[in-house]
């Protein structure tokens, strides 16, 4: 198969894979202990998990839209089909 009939190459993909990686981590880093009715738990209001974790889950988002959006490079551009 000629390789200019796919939309992504395999610097997409895997700027595709680092991006969700990137999201998996903020999401991880928003986990932790919850409150209970009998016990109120501080850390739920954290700097980590309330203000780091939903930036690092953005930034993954935003690698993910880039790795969609990239062009990939025409090699041979003086071609014509």
């Amino acid at each position: 198969m000629d390789k200019k009939k796919f939309a992504f190459d395999k610097t997409n993909f895997i700027l595709l894979a680092v991006g969700m990686l990137v999201v998996i981590i903020g999401f991880v880093l928003m986990t932790g202990p919850s409150s209970t009715p009998t016990h109120f738990e501080p850390d739920i209001f954290s700097a980590r998990r309330i203000k780091v974790a939903p930036v690092v889950c953005l930034l993954g988002f935003l690698f993910m839209i880039y790795g969609v959006l990239r062009r990939p490079k025409d090699e041979n551009v003086s071609e014509e089909e």
